[in-house]
């Protein structure tokens, strides 16, 4: 159960990056719904990263520890 909710979480942060590229949704509630839910890991992670980055890692970074520890369960 919890796999599958770490999965789905994983899911939803891959949708928030594919959104990002896609400005004509940025104001559509579902995607504002998704943002809110990838920014709850990925902004403390953004804030650790030097600014100055020309791309976001923090999605990446949140997915690999995800995947830690959905493996370490």
């Amino acid at each position: 159960m919890i796999r599958m909710l770490i999965n789905l979480y994983i899911l939803v942060l891959f949708i928030d990056v594919i959104l990002s590229y896609l400005p004509q949704f940025r104001s559509q509630p579902w995607a504002m719904w998704i943002k809110k839910a990838a920014d709850f890991t990925c902004r403390p992670i953004r804030q650790m990263l030097p600014p100055d980055l020309p791309f976001d890692f923090s999605p990446l970074i949140v997915i690999f520890l995800l995947n830690l520890v959905m493996y370490a369960w």
